[in-house]
């Protein structure tokens, strides 16, 4: 019984020596912030924000100051993608894909109309959504 307690001391001490294994977790290439039917801007526009000062704009707007670091303004950019006013609901604008190359990212957008007859809102409404580009190489809109 000794010998299976002095075995057991022996393994405890040596595994507390072990040394952890980092482990680095890749974040992902894009990030929606927000995609709203309303709130954007009256005409149909993608604009990115790469310099600091345009993406603190961004922190000033009460939905997105949480999601916006100060790391993220110094390591991501930004893209601001407009649809424009439309005379009805169930627009959207969206990312369809984002694709990186050695030299750029790629960026599909994705906009919706309500199908021909559907029903929807008699109101006008201002799609738009914020993307989080998680590089700072030169950004391709499509």
């Amino acid at each position: 019984m000794k010998k299976i307690s002095f075995l057991f001391v022996i393994f405890l001490l040596v595994s507390c020596g072990a040394t952890a294994t980092k482990v680095t977790v890749k974040k992902p290439l894009f990030e929606v912030l927000t995609q709203q039917s309303d709130g954007g801007g009256n005409i149909n526009f993608y604009e990115i924000l790469t310099e600091s000062n345009e993406i603190k704009m961004l922190q000033n707007d009460k939905k997105l100051r949480n999601k916006i670091s100060a790391l993220d303004v110094q390591k991501s950019n930004f893209v601001i993608l407009n649809m424009g006013e439309k005379n009805t609901g169930g627009y959207s604008i969206g990312i369809e894909s984002v694709v990186e190359t050695k030299e750029n990212i790629i960026i599909n957008v994705k906009e919706s109309s309500p199908e021909p007859g559907s029903m929807v809102t008699q109101v006008i409404t201002y799609p738009f959504c914020v993307v989080k580009i998680n590089s700072k190489k030169e950004i391709i809109i499509k």
